[in-house]
């Protein structure tokens, strides 16, 4: 498989350091789509913050993606669903971490979540 950034250097606005336009994916052989995922432990239960949501929103990732053999290093797309504005920044730096700093193509969305006290949902496109 070949990963390959698109940021035009004209024809558009430019891009960001944490901010791709697109991801070029060149012969996967999977691709997994991992629904919107939540801060919530082993019980179900959310954690009481939002730092400790995005804790576990990643870890959770983390072994979703593992049980297809595949780390945070597949994700290709990805989705934030926030239920405050002001939530952005502590999003971003929770993704710039659990990525090491590597850009993917993503979006962020201000939406009224089901519970209220799920503050953030994270979905994801991983490739291999």
């Amino acid at each position: 498989m070949e990963i390959i950034a698109r940021n035009p250097a004209s024809g558009v606005y430019p891009a960001s350091p944490d901010y791709i336009h697109a991801l070029e994916v060149r012969h996967p052989s999977r691709l997994l789509f991992v629904s919107g995922t939540m801060g919530l432990d082993q019980e179900g239960m959310a954690a009481a913050d939002l730092e400790g949501q995005l804790e576990l929103i990643w870890s959770n990732l983390g072994a979703i993606l593992a049980s297809a053999d595949m780390t945070v290093d597949n994700i290709v797309r990805l989705t934030s669903y926030l239920s405050n504005g002001a939530f952005m920044e502590a999003n971003q730096d929770a993704r710039l971490r659990a990525l090491g700093g590597r850009a993917v193509p993503t979006t962020a969305i201000i939406v009224e979540t089901l519970r209220d006290d799920w503050l953030v949902e994270i979905e994801i496109i991983a490739a291999a």
